[in-house]
Protein backbone atom coordinates (compact mmCIF):
# COMPACT_ATOMS: atom_id res chain seq x y z
CA UNK A 1 0.00 0.00 0.00
CA UNK A 2 1.28 3.45 -0.94
CA UNK A 3 0.62 5.03 2.48
CA UNK A 4 2.40 2.21 4.30
CA UNK A 5 5.43 2.64 2.05
CA UNK A 6 5.43 6.39 2.70
CA UNK A 7 5.19 5.83 6.45
CA UNK A 8 8.15 3.45 6.30
CA UNK A 9 10.23 6.11 4.54
CA UNK A 10 9.14 8.84 6.95
CA UNK A 11 10.03 6.76 10.03
CA UNK A 12 13.45 5.92 8.64
CA UNK A 13 14.28 9.50 7.57
CA UNK A 14 12.21 11.76 9.84
CA UNK A 15 14.21 14.91 9.12
CA UNK A 16 13.52 14.61 5.40
CA UNK A 17 9.80 13.88 5.64
CA UNK A 18 8.65 16.31 8.32
CA UNK A 19 9.27 14.53 11.63
CA UNK A 20 6.40 13.90 14.04
CA UNK A 21 3.86 15.86 12.02
CA UNK A 22 4.48 13.59 9.03
CA UNK A 23 3.98 10.46 11.14
CA UNK A 24 0.70 11.74 12.48
CA UNK A 25 -0.59 12.81 9.08
CA UNK A 26 0.25 9.49 7.42
CA UNK A 27 -1.18 7.48 10.30
CA UNK A 28 -4.36 9.57 10.30
CA UNK A 29 -4.82 8.72 6.62
CA UNK A 30 -4.16 5.02 7.20
CA UNK A 31 -6.58 4.89 10.11
CA UNK A 32 -9.24 6.67 8.05
CA UNK A 33 -8.85 3.98 5.38
CA UNK A 34 -9.17 1.32 8.10
CA UNK A 35 -12.25 3.06 9.55
CA UNK A 36 -10.61 3.56 12.94
CA UNK A 37 -9.79 7.27 12.97
CA UNK A 38 -9.78 7.44 16.77
CA UNK A 39 -6.96 4.91 17.25
CA UNK A 40 -4.09 7.42 17.16
CA UNK A 41 -5.91 9.73 19.58
CA UNK A 42 -6.29 6.78 21.94
CA UNK A 43 -2.61 5.96 21.56
CA UNK A 44 -1.58 9.52 22.34
CA UNK A 45 -3.62 9.31 25.56
CA UNK A 46 -1.59 6.23 26.48
CA UNK A 47 1.64 8.13 25.78
CA UNK A 48 0.36 11.00 27.92
CA UNK A 49 -0.37 8.58 30.74
CA UNK A 50 3.22 7.34 30.43
CA UNK A 51 4.55 10.83 30.97
CA UNK A 52 4.90 12.13 27.43
CA UNK A 53 2.15 14.71 27.53
CA UNK A 54 3.19 17.97 25.90
CA UNK A 55 1.73 20.66 23.67
CA UNK A 56 4.58 19.89 21.27
CA UNK A 57 3.91 16.14 21.22
CA UNK A 58 6.48 13.54 22.19
CA UNK A 59 9.26 15.98 21.32
CA UNK A 60 8.53 18.03 24.43
CA UNK A 61 9.60 15.23 26.75
CA UNK A 62 12.42 13.69 24.73
CA UNK A 63 14.21 17.03 24.36
CA UNK A 64 14.83 16.78 28.11
CA UNK A 65 16.49 13.38 27.71
CA UNK A 66 18.31 13.33 24.36
CA UNK A 67 20.47 16.22 23.08
CA UNK A 68 20.38 18.17 19.84
CA UNK A 69 18.40 16.68 16.94
CA UNK A 70 18.69 13.07 18.13
CA UNK A 71 15.32 13.11 19.86
CA UNK A 72 13.61 13.05 16.44
CA UNK A 73 14.87 9.49 15.93
CA UNK A 74 13.68 8.45 19.39
CA UNK A 75 10.23 9.80 18.50
CA UNK A 76 10.27 7.86 15.24
CA UNK A 77 10.96 4.65 17.17
CA UNK A 78 7.95 5.30 19.43
CA UNK A 79 5.64 5.81 16.45
CA UNK A 80 7.16 2.70 14.88
CA UNK A 81 5.99 0.66 17.85
CA UNK A 82 2.45 1.87 17.22
CA UNK A 83 2.87 1.05 13.51
CA UNK A 84 4.03 -2.44 14.49
CA UNK A 85 0.86 -2.94 16.52
CA UNK A 86 -1.20 -1.90 13.50
CA UNK A 87 0.64 -4.27 11.15
CA UNK A 88 2.14 -1.42 9.09
CA UNK A 89 5.80 -1.69 10.00
CA UNK A 90 8.23 -3.10 7.42
CA UNK A 91 11.31 -4.17 9.42
CA UNK A 92 14.52 -5.25 7.74
CA UNK A 93 14.63 -8.30 10.01
CA UNK A 94 12.96 -9.61 13.15
CA UNK A 95 14.52 -11.34 16.13
CA UNK A 96 13.42 -14.82 17.08
CA UNK A 97 12.15 -15.27 20.66
CA UNK A 98 15.49 -16.63 21.88
CA UNK A 99 17.48 -13.71 20.43
CA UNK A 100 15.01 -11.26 21.90
CA UNK A 101 15.17 -12.85 25.36
CA UNK A 102 18.97 -12.67 25.35
CA UNK A 103 18.86 -9.04 24.22
CA UNK A 104 16.37 -7.97 26.87
CA UNK A 105 18.16 -9.88 29.59
CA UNK A 106 21.61 -8.46 28.92
CA UNK A 107 21.25 -5.03 27.37
CA UNK A 108 20.78 -2.87 30.46
CA UNK A 109 23.94 -4.20 32.07
CA UNK A 110 25.76 -4.03 28.70
CA UNK A 111 24.86 -0.33 28.47
CA UNK A 112 26.64 0.33 31.76
CA UNK A 113 29.77 1.10 29.73
CA UNK A 114 30.27 3.61 26.93
CA UNK A 115 29.57 2.13 23.48
CA UNK A 116 29.43 3.25 19.84
CA UNK A 117 27.30 2.32 16.82
CA UNK A 118 29.55 -0.54 15.69
CA UNK A 119 29.54 -2.02 19.20
CA UNK A 120 25.74 -2.31 19.09
CA UNK A 121 25.72 -4.03 15.70
CA UNK A 122 28.62 -6.33 16.61
CA UNK A 123 26.86 -7.40 19.79
CA UNK A 124 23.24 -7.65 18.65
CA UNK A 125 23.34 -7.85 14.87
CA UNK A 126 21.70 -5.79 12.16
CA UNK A 127 18.78 -3.79 13.59
CA UNK A 128 15.20 -4.40 12.61
CA UNK A 129 14.84 -0.68 11.82
CA UNK A 130 17.35 2.11 11.32
CA UNK A 131 15.82 5.47 12.20
CA UNK A 132 18.14 7.99 10.55
CA UNK A 133 20.57 7.51 7.69
CA UNK A 134 23.76 5.48 7.38
CA UNK A 135 25.98 8.56 7.63
CA UNK A 136 28.11 8.04 10.76
CA UNK A 137 28.39 11.77 11.39
CA UNK A 138 24.72 12.02 12.39
CA UNK A 139 22.72 10.59 15.27
CA UNK A 140 20.25 7.75 14.81
CA UNK A 141 18.20 5.15 16.66
CA UNK A 142 18.49 1.40 16.09
CA UNK A 143 15.37 -0.63 16.80
CA UNK A 144 15.20 -4.38 17.48
CA UNK A 145 11.87 -6.21 17.50
CA UNK A 146 10.16 -9.57 17.06
CA UNK A 147 7.15 -10.58 14.97
CA UNK A 148 5.03 -10.24 18.11
CA UNK A 149 3.86 -6.62 18.40
CA UNK A 150 3.33 -7.14 22.13
CA UNK A 151 7.10 -7.41 22.62
CA UNK A 152 8.41 -3.86 23.20
CA UNK A 153 10.97 -2.66 20.69
CA UNK A 154 14.48 -2.37 22.12
CA UNK A 155 15.84 0.98 20.91
CA UNK A 156 19.43 2.21 20.98
CA UNK A 157 19.76 6.00 20.79
CA UNK A 158 23.03 7.28 19.33
CA UNK A 159 24.46 10.78 19.08
CA UNK A 160 27.10 12.59 17.06
CA UNK A 161 27.51 16.32 16.59
CA UNK A 162 29.57 19.45 16.89
CA UNK A 163 32.13 19.87 19.60
CA UNK A 164 31.36 22.68 22.07
CA UNK A 165 32.94 25.88 20.79
CA UNK A 166 33.83 24.39 17.40
CA UNK A 167 34.71 27.05 14.84
CA UNK A 168 32.68 25.32 12.13
CA UNK A 169 28.92 25.17 12.46
CA UNK A 170 29.02 21.43 11.76
CA UNK A 171 32.08 19.56 12.99
CA UNK A 172 31.32 16.10 14.42
CA UNK A 173 33.41 15.11 17.39
CA UNK A 174 33.50 11.39 16.62
CA UNK A 175 33.96 9.09 13.66
CA UNK A 176 30.80 7.20 14.56
CA UNK A 177 27.85 7.95 16.85
CA UNK A 178 28.05 7.33 20.59
CA UNK A 179 25.41 5.28 22.37
CA UNK A 180 23.54 7.50 24.83
CA UNK A 181 20.72 5.26 25.98
CA UNK A 182 18.82 2.02 25.54
CA UNK A 183 15.03 2.16 25.80
CA UNK A 184 12.40 -0.55 26.12
CA UNK A 185 9.38 -1.31 28.23
CA UNK A 186 5.79 -0.21 28.69
CA UNK A 187 6.06 1.81 31.90
CA UNK A 188 6.60 5.56 32.32
CA UNK A 189 8.86 6.72 29.50
CA UNK A 190 11.60 8.12 31.72
CA UNK A 191 11.88 4.78 33.51
CA UNK A 192 12.33 2.87 30.25
CA UNK A 193 15.66 4.61 29.52
CA UNK A 194 18.98 3.12 30.60
CA UNK A 195 21.70 5.73 30.01
CA UNK A 196 25.32 4.95 29.30
CA UNK A 197 27.90 7.03 31.19
CA UNK A 198 28.17 9.25 28.09
CA UNK A 199 24.40 9.57 27.95
CA UNK A 200 24.27 10.73 31.57
CA UNK A 201 27.01 13.29 30.89
CA UNK A 202 25.04 14.70 27.96
CA UNK A 203 21.60 14.90 29.56
CA UNK A 204 20.24 18.29 28.43
CA UNK A 205 18.63 18.90 31.82
CA UNK A 206 22.06 18.91 33.38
Amino acid sequence: MYLVDQLDLALRRPGVYGKELAFRMLMDHLLFVECQPEALVDQRRIWNDRGAGSSSGLAGMFRDLIPDRCHEYVIASVYAEFAHHRGWLKPDRVLDPEEYAVLQGSVRQWAGEDRVWSDVVDEFGTPSMLFGGNNPYYGKTLGYLTKNPEDPMVSFDLWNGSAPGAEQSWSPEHEEPLLLAVRFGTGPFRQTFTFTPEGRRRLPAE
